[in-house]
């Protein structure tokens, strides 16, 4: 007999959210670290998952960034956010995620970009969602290309990752992307 596939959906954040983030951040701490800016300890309490839900509110009410918990059945397995919003002529945000490691390699997180890029197209009235990635992480390069994302280039020594100025890769998908992909 054939398991059922949980449901994806993401969502913004609430407070009640604070301890299952907490739970993803502390069992994938290690598994992360190699990906993520260097985290003060804080980041891994109840209070700095609140602070953090907190501060994705205040984000969204300001239109700066626009976090998502990506839920499994009701249950978070991780997170996808548009931040960086810019306006004007740009019309942009940058991507950002990371699933639980028990659920990786089951195209859950190329679902939740999908439903982010959705979101910032036809809810946000963003034009342009840009990834940046750095090169050896394949897998979530592969994402983004799942995703509909195209790469546009190497960007050196782009962000601070793990205490090293990493390189990376940036791709990006536009609403013109998303709207000629759907008509296939």
């Amino acid at each position: 007999m054939r398991q059922c596939e949980p449901a994806l959906s993401i969502r913004p954040f609430h407070e009640v959210d604070a301890h299952s983030l907490l739970e993803v951040r502390v069992r994938n701490r290690e598994f992360l670290q190699p990906f993520e800016p260097i985290r003060p300890e804080s980041h891994f309490t109840l209070e700095g998952c609140q602070d953090h839900i907190a501060a994705a509110g205040r984000d969204w009410q300001e239109d700066k960034a626009y976090a998502y918990g990506i839920f499994l059945d009701d249950q978070l397995a991780g997170r996808v956010a548009l931040a960086n919003v810019s306006r004007g002529a740009w019309q942009n945000a940058t991507i950002g995620y990371f699933m639980d490691q028990q659920h990786n390699g089951k195209g859950y997180m190329t679902k939740a970009v999908r439903l982010a890029v959705t979101e910032a197209f036809d809810k946000l009235g963003l034009h342009r969602v840009q990834g940046a990635v750095m090169p050896r992480n394949v897998a979530s390069i592969k994402v983004l290309e799942k995703a509909g994302f195209r790469y546009e280039g190497l960007s050196l020594r782009y962000l601070n990752i793990h205490g090293v100025w990493e390189d990376h890769v940036i791709y990006a998908i536009t609403s013109e992307d998303l709207q000629k992909q759907d008509e296939y």
